[in-house]
């Protein structure tokens, strides 16, 4: 098999998506962005004063700011800044600082902030596996129960090393099939402000127990004669999927990927035409996180020997199993990082949940995750007046949040001593790295931010280095942009460029 690696690229789409390149790490070696076609944009937004009208000052720099929010693609928007000296967090620009927009991904900095704090870097979350009973003689037990701890960055190579591990304690033979227990979340696998929610890979459910961040990769290929079946193959290729092919090859572009529950197993249904001789990968989302995880764990032990017997079922673990393994995944810097870096969403959303099982106990939920992430912020001193947070991601339109509080909590995080290292380094690097790969260019590495896109929602928030040395802390939203996305993220950019350059 492939192994399923953490790649990102932010190539593929400059269109809708929840962040201009890449909403989410997800898997396999060739693994890119899904489009994101969010709902039209319908909400309204509270207007409020200026609290530091600083770009009316007529200095040289706050003109040239001014100016770059004047272009073409903002027109008719509502757009929130502030810029501030990040050495004394002094003024130097500012434009509506403290209305509350709906910041998509820049949100993401929040709930980075607030797992830090919480957690603390070092932090990792358990995967425990429990049996009835040791291995016995032969190396066999009954049932295998996995228990999610809520990592969010488990992958098919850390079931690999799972796996590995039990085989290294004696395992050789399951008898009684492969129990999930996933009950240190609650059941809501979507929030249901997204709702409709789609297959793409960017909306994957949110579970204790996930793997490959609940996305997995299918590969079509045309044949060499027109009307023969396309060529179709799912990565991993796990029995958990099964393949239902319904395309031929043709002269037109037109398939549709989906997917559905059948049984234990989920059904890849892949319908529509393709070229000859041509190849596409799309990303989709399973429906079952924890399925789908026992999956790749079930062909990782048969592939280093271990012989599973049985199916799949749903069991809490019981008082008197015996504990065989606990498997300590990344820790928080690490799966922060990758959040930050590449704008995962169903990274976000299990942050936050974990973040309530700590703060209040099992079940781990929506409600009580971000409550207590506003509880963090507030521990922090940061200014939450106006701040509506109703998941970690950032992909509902009901978040609300003021370039105020994302400039505080972006220099809170950065200045940490506890953590201010492994917060900074997730954020993107302008032209380089991240959901920043091939944007801002012209600021280049000079600018590190956190990206955000919804459909008619954009925005940037991070640091950018002076010509003269000193550093200053942004933060742009912008919502109801009227134009191309593309040309909303250009102007973003443009914006940043602004920044770095020269008094």
């Amino acid at each position: 098999m492939t192994p399923i690696l953490l790649r990102l690229r932010t190539a593929a789409l400059r269109s809708s998506s929840s962040d201009p390149a890449i909403a989410f790490p997800v898997i396999a070696s060739r693994i890119a962005i899904a489009t994101f076609l969010a709902a039209l944009w319908l909400a309204s937004f509270a207007e409020t004063a200026s609290a530091a009208p600083a770009d009316a000052s007529g200095n040289a720099f706050a003109r040239r700011v001014s100016q770059a929010l004047e272009a073409k693609a903002l027109r008719g928007a509502k757009v929130g800044v502030l810029v501030v000296d990040d050495a004394d967090g002094s003024v130097v620009f500012a434009r509506d600082p403290d209305r509350a927009l709906t910041p998509a991904s820049n949100l993401k900095v929040l709930t980075a902030l607030a797992t830090l704090n919480a957690f603390g870097p070092t932090h990792s979350f358990t995967t425990r596996v429990f049996a009835d009973a040791p291995p016995d003689s032969e190396g066999a037990v009954g049932t295998l129960t996995i228990q999610g701890g809520g990592d969010p960055g488990l992958t098919s190579e850390d079931l690999w090393r799972l796996a590995a591990d039990l085989h290294r304690i004696g395992v050789r033979r399951v008898r009684g099939g492969i129990a999930i227990d996933d009950s240190l979340f609650d059941g809501e696998r979507w929030h249901p402000s997204w709702l409709p929610t789609s297959a793409r890979a960017y909306h994957a459910p949110v579970g204790a127990l996930m793997a490959n961040y609940g996305a997995f990769a299918v590969v079509v290929r045309g044949a060499e004669r027109n009307g023969a079946p396309l060529e179709v193959t799912v990565d991993p290729p796990i029995p958990f999927f099964r393949i239902a092919n319904r395309t031929k090859t043709g002269s037109r572009r037109a398939l549709v990927v989906d997917r559905r529950a059948v049984g234990e197993a989920e059904e890849v249904v892949v319908g529509g035409s393709w070229p000859r001789d041509s190849d596409r990968t799309f990303y989709r989302s399973v429906l079952d996180p924890a399925g789908y995880a026992a999956g790749v764990l079930r062909f990782q032990l048969e592939g280093l020997g271990i012989a599973v017997e049985g199916g799949t079922k749903r069991a809490s673990v019981s008082p008197e199993a015996t504990e065989l393994l606990a498997f300590e995944g990344r820790p928080v810097s690490s799966v922060v990082r990758r959040f930050l870096k590449f704008s995962s969403n169903p990274i976000g959303e299990a942050l936050v949940k974990s973040l309530d099982v700590q703060a209040n106990g099992v079940p781990g939920s929506w409600k009580g995750g971000v409550i207590e992430v506003r509880r963090q912020l507030e521990s922090l001193g940061l200014p939450t007046d106006g701040l509506v947070q109703v998941d970690g991601s950032g992909l509902s339109y009901e978040n609300r949040v003021t370039p105020r509080l994302l400039v505080a909590a972006l220099r809170t995080g950065a200045h940490s001593f506890a953590y201010g290292p492994e917060f900074l380094s997730g954020l993107p690097i302008g032209g380089a790295d991240g959901t920043l790969a091939k944007r801002a260019e012209v600021a280049g590495a000079a600018v590190r931010a956190k990206t955000g896109l919804l459909t008619r929602v954009t925005g940037l928030t991070g640091l950018a280095r002076r010509r003269d040395g000193t550093t200053l802390a942004f933060s742009i939203v912008v919502n109801g942009f009227r134009g191309g996305a593309s040309e909303a993220m250009d102007a973003v950019d443009a914006f940043a460029a602004t920044l770095v350059a020269e008094r």
